[in-house]
């Protein structure tokens, strides 16, 4: 089955900036998180994963690039080599061999069959973790568990069941390639090729791995210990060196990449590394001036208001801030006051208020009569 272009899977344009990509993203890993689709999970982890594979393609400015260029076909983690000369990766094996024929074997076919012989680093791997605002305020250590390959433990990786022989290929003499001399109008020409026998290995198997079949890697379920930083924002990325799929051939393992995304909190707001909240007042509050209770990230701490307080006044709370997340020390925390008026008063209330008002040189609006008042007035 095909695959789907990504900026169609994303739902965004080819001119989608990096932050209608992110959005989209996030929008989308939300909706479809198989944690969040009980009734149908498989379909719901299959479209979590097409959207995952487009983001990390489209987020990466040179794999956008590729993308954009050559379509999934840029994708490909031999996409770079193989623009270096190797076109056989991309299904134009004439074109190594037409080097081949030129060159004596020193062209892209041969730069292509030893480079596919050799060791080969394995892929990374991603995952996406979501923590709360305070666990990125401070940092966390967790437990996260990934599927991946490994080295198969049995036969350290070579293919072969431990005690049988692993034998030089007679057909490339175990270097993986084999030369095919052609003779044409132009003279006798050689090409190097991989050995089919072998499959570029120069070694054969006599008796395959029970474990692994014979591929000399294994799939498990391994859990991982992450650390992620005090400070860290929503969208960052941190990389575990080694811990990603098993290299081929001795080649070294690939890295993984945990993406952070952090959740919105019900009171705090962040700015850099300062966060906002707000405090509702009453009227004699802000005038009178008082000591409240505030919610920062170290629980309750006292705020002093002084009189006259005005509605949107912020105060500053040095230190109660975000953990800076490269270098020491905090944030602030910022105290927005939003001045609460009363929507119900009793009669007492509503008299103090007036002679408040009276007190201050400003005129009350007049009450409107009522039907009785009216009637007694006109009987006057």
């Amino acid at each position: 089955m095909a695959k789907r272009d990504y900026y169609e899977v994303l739902g965004v344009a080819k001119t989608a900036s990096d932050e209608e990509l992110k959005k989209a993203y996030r929008k989308l890993a939300r909706q479809y998180h198989p944690d969040v689709n009980k009734e149908n999970p498989q379909e719901a982890e299959a479209k979590f994963k097409e959207i995952n594979e487009a983001y990390s393609i489209l987020s990466d400015p040179q794999k956008r690039a590729a993308y954009d260029q050559y379509g999934h076909a840029g994708t490909d983690p031999n996409f770079g080599a193989g623009m270096g000369g190797d076109f056989s990766d991309f299904g134009f094996e004439g074109f190594g061999d037409i080097f081949d024929m030129f060159f004596g074997g020193g062209g892209g076919g041969g730069r292509g069959s030893q480079r596919r012989t050799g060791p080969q680093r394995g892929n990374d791997l991603r995952y996406d973790m979501e923590i709360t605002f305070e666990e990125a305020a401070f940092g966390k250590e967790a437990t996260i568990e990934i599927p991946r390959t490994e080295v198969c433990p049995t036969c350290s990786g070579n293919g072969a069941k431990p005690g049988t022989p692993i034998k030089t290929c007679p057909h490339c003499g175990g270097s993986g390639q084999v030369q095919v001399t052609q003779n044409t109008a132009f003279g006798r020409f050689v090409n190097v090729r991989t050995c089919e026998h072998c499959h570029g290995a120069g070694k054969t198997i006599q008796t395959p791995c029970d474990e692994c079949n014979g591929s000399g890697r294994v799939r498990r379920n391994r859990k991982i210990e992450i650390k992620v930083p005090a400070g860290v924002e929503s969208g960052s990325r941190l990389r575990v060196s080694g811990e990603g799929e098993a290299g081929l051939r001795g080649g070294s393992p690939g890295d993984l990449y945990v993406y952070i995304y952090v959740k919105a909190h019900s009171r705090f707001e962040r700015q850099g590394d300062d966060v906002i909240s707000e405090i509702s007042l009453s009227m004699t509050q802000a005038a009178l001036g008082t000591t409240i209770l505030v919610d920062t990230l170290d629980g309750k701490v006292e705020l002093k208001i002084p009189e006259g307080t005005q509605h949107g006044t912020q105060f500053r709370m040095r230190g109660h801030g975000i953990t800076h997340l490269r270098g020491h020390g905090r944030g602030d925390h910022f105290v927005r006051i939003k001045l609460a008026v009363p929507t119900k008063l009793n009669s007492e209330q509503r008299e103090l208020l007036k002679k408040l008002a009276v007190s201050f040189g400003e005129k009350p609006a007049a009450e409107e009569k009522g039907f009785m008042d009216k009637v007694k007035e006109a009987f006057k």
